[in-house]
């Protein structure tokens, strides 16, 4: 499994940024999918994600109104539409995955198998 995250960069406050992670070496419509991130001196924190079976959406609530996650199973990839970005949305963001996490651990870190590398975003005032 690979996934293989994109679209971060240097944005100005109030801007939008949209992130892609492209996922290979598994059957993508049948993976719970998540975006993560993770700050300087700061824990990994979970930003949105999709259940295994799509559909319904979860996202932090520091996020909620400003983030949109999407998939396109056809394509195996995986969507953060960011607007609105704020300074404290600098971070690192990866882009995770796993076969079995339920919805009550979509939010957790330690429960998805397959992670990204990362792209960065950088909110400038």
């Amino acid at each position: 499994v690979q996934l293989q995250a994109s679209g971060g960069g240097l944005v100005q406050a109030g801007g939008s940024l949209r992130l892609s992670c492209a996922a290979s070496g598994l059957t993508f419509s049948r993976y719970a999918m998540g975006w993560f991130r993770q700050a300087p001196g700061k824990e990994r924190e979970f930003v949105a994600g999709f259940k295994r079976s799509g559909g319904n959406t979860y996202y932090a609530d520091s996020v909620k109104g400003r983030f949109t996650i999407s998939r396109d199973n056809a394509k195996s990839t995986l969507y953060l539409q960011m607007n609105s970005l704020k300074l404290e949305d600098t971070a690192v963001y990866y882009c995770a995955a796993d076969a079995s996490v339920i919805m009550s651990g979509l939010g957790s870190a330690k429960n998805y198998d397959y992670w990204g590398q990362g792209t960065q975003v950088t909110v400038s005032s």
